[in-house]
């Protein structure tokens, strides 16, 4: 008997690296003191011109968005969902991303299959100036079904100590501005699947003319970055907090952004909310404030500013080509909360 016989094919295991070594080194930064295979990634942080560094750092996954990439054998765009709600996690801190690093799990390992998530990866990695400087893959028989995989993701950024985004300046008069999603983003999908493929018995190659593509287009829709749009508000100073709306939604993420004394009013008709989502409510019989707790409904990123730059900083949004940026509420005094209006 060999390892192979039980179930872990070596060979393959050095294939995958191979094809992942090249695609890490497309990602490398004057930082990177590594190479792909050693046991630890090294990283010089004075590459980053920080004066006084505060690294700030996220782990996260997908979740069951990944059951889309099985239905479906398209896993070229899961990589860059996780890299990207990593480098959003530390953005919202004010953070910039220096590198990253992912698991990838599965029970019987495809080179194949490996090699289009990482593309993914490191795809998202040059786009967000992030090295892709480690990771492990693990090939684990018996532990996951034929044909599944789960992939985690660790990034670490940098923020100058005196340009730290922590939400302790949020005071009331302050405005909400709502910067839009590309969907789902990677959230609510053990809801959205459950609507999609159990109530309605749909495929994921099944188009829907109101939502403009296919089942799985729609939900494999990549998770945005919200790095590009916001870097130079960050430079600028103009930004008092930030909330990544991810699982809870604006309903729970808001809040952990604000001060006390401090409470989220959210105007609900001042963006139009997506057609998936209202698919979603509708064919699930889902209430309204059930669909706020699951889902972003279009709005991936809040920005918190003063009343006195609002309009500075929608129209830089909109100068950057962001021009679903809008106002979506402001804040009063009150509890840590956010409410509803109308």
């Amino acid at each position: 008997m060999d390892y192979r016989q039980s179930g872990v094919d070596i060979d393959a295991g050095n294939e995958t690296v191979k094809r992942i070594k090249s695609l890490a080194r497309s990602t490398f930064t004057p930082g990177v003191l590594s190479e792909i295979g050693s046991f630890g990634g090294l990283f010089n942080l004075t590459s980053s011109g920080v004066s006084e560094p505060v690294l700030v750092s996220s782990a996260d996954g997908v979740g069951t968005k990944l059951k889309l990439a099985f239905m479906t054998g398209r896993h070229d765009t899961i990589g860059a969902d996780l890299v990207n709600h990593c480098v959003n996690d530390i953005l919202v801190q004010g953070a910039v991303p220096l590198f990253f690093l992912d698991y990838l799990a599965t029970g019987r390992l495809s080179p194949d299959v490996a090699e289009q998530v990482v593309t993914g990866v490191a795809r998202a990695c040059r786009e967000n100036g992030c090295a892709l400087i480690g990771g492990e893959t693990a090939e684990m028989p018996g532990f996951y079904a034929d044909g599944e995989y789960d992939i985690a993701g660790f990034i670490v950024g940098v923020v100058e100590r005196s340009r730290l985004i922590d939400g302790k300046s949020i005071v009331p008069g302050d405005v909400l501005i709502g910067l839009p999603s590309s969907g789902l983003h990677t959230n609510g999908y053990s809801l959205a699947r459950k609507v999609f493929f159990e109530s309605c018995g749909l495929q994921a190659s099944t188009h829907i003319e109101e939502l403009g593509g296919t089942v799985g287009d729609v939900l494999l829709a990549t998770h945005r970055s919200y790095l590009p749009l916001m870097r130079p508000l960050l430079a600028a100073g103009l930004v008092k907090g930030m909330a990544h709306i991810t699982g809870g939604g604006i309903t729970e993420n808001l809040p952990r952004i604000l001060p006390d004394g401090c409470t989220a009013l959210v105007n609900r008709q001042s963006w139009t909310v997506p057609p998936v989502f209202s698919f979603i409510a509708m064919h699930g019989g889902i209430a309204d404030a059930e669909m706020l707790r699951a889902f972003n409904m279009g709005i991936g990123l809040v920005v918190a500013c003063s009343g006195a730059v609002a309009d500075d900083v929608l129209t830089r949004l909109h100068e950057a080509g962001e021009r679903g940026a809008t106002r979506i509420g402001r804040i009063v005094e009150g509890e840590v909360i956010v409410r509803y209006e109308p």
